[in-house]
């Protein structure tokens, strides 16, 4: 069952517990997601805690008024990682996650060792990766207020909005790709994919339009040399999304990683690498 903390009176939901004698793993999800998924790709030395991000699973939407950060995502994760009180901690994010992970070390240098980012895109302004339409449409509603733009976004994502959150259509939403066939005949990786997703949708589109709101437009909140952690970059080489080049980016920036690029997979399947994302770094 997942469990709740109260952040500033908002509701901020997370996923396992830590265990005695095993290092703590805190897992950032992806957009859309849930850190339900967390729990899927544990092991016997570690202890895995997912945090739901606002709108997401357990957590409530961000007030009106105000964005849904990467830093304020970074500072939700860190007031778990406090109530909890285990660190400090390894903060691993996939895709859109990863960006948390990093601002959590960056923000909070105390509660993290380590840093394992996956597949995660660089700044769009660094390595495009955003269509052009999107990217524009984006940027058009700089300036605008929170409401506004949640309430745009929601309106303009409803054609995308998954009937089914266990569907191919789903993990599209994911950049599903051929490079993830194999990987998803396993299927207990599908079923955790699906249970994921599930969770995501569960309030409706509200945690996705924040998400991409609050990671396009504000500032997200650190500096790159503020990373100090050791930090762990793992990139699939057939990733349309966010393939080798933006972890070659975030290995220039980030003062202490080390990239390693999987061959053959894409963005969903180079989470199968978690061994790798939750060992040592």
């Amino acid at each position: 069952m997942p469990e709740a903390i109260q952040v500033d009176g908002r509701r901020v939901g997370f996923h396992g517990q830590p265990t005695d004698g095993r290092r703590l793993v805190v897992f950032l999800h992806p957009a859309p997601g849930s850190g339900l998924f967390g729990l899927a790709t544990g092991s016997a030395d570690v202890a895995i805690v997912g945090v739901d991000r606002p709108g997401y699973g357990w957590s409530d939407r961000m007030p009106d008024g105000r964005w849904a950060t990467v830093a304020s995502a970074a500072d939700d994760a860190a007031a778990v990682v406090r109530a909890l009180g285990v660190t400090p901690v390894t903060a691993v994010g996939w895709s859109a996650g990863g960006r948390v992970a990093l601002a959590l070390a960056a923000r909070h240098p105390e509660a993290v060792e380590a840093v394992v980012v996956v597949a995660t895109p660089a700044p769009h302004e660094e390595v495009p990766w955003i269509p052009a339409p999107q990217y524009e449409s984006l940027m058009s509603m700089r300036g605008d207020g929170a409401d506004v733009v949640h309430a745009r976004l929601a309106a303009q994502l409803q054609a995308m909005a998954p009937a089914d959150p266990r569907s191919e259509e789903a993990l599209a939403l994911l950049a599903r790709s051929s490079a993830d066939d194999d990987a998803l005949n396993d299927v207990l990786l599908r079923a955790r994919l699906g249970e994921m997703l599930e969770a995501a949708f569960s309030q409706g589109l509200a945690g996705l339009a924040q998400d991409i709101a609050g990671f396009t437009l504000p500032h997200w909140g650190f500096e790159w040399d503020a990373v100090g952690a050791r930090t762990l970059l793992i990139f699939g080489e057939n990733d349309p999304l966010a393939g080798p080049e933006h972890g070659e980016w975030w290995q220039g920036v980030l003062p202490n990683a080390e990239l390693t690029t999987v061959t053959g997979v894409g963005h969903i399947s180079v989470i199968r690498e978690w061994a790798a994302a939750v060992r040592p770094v």
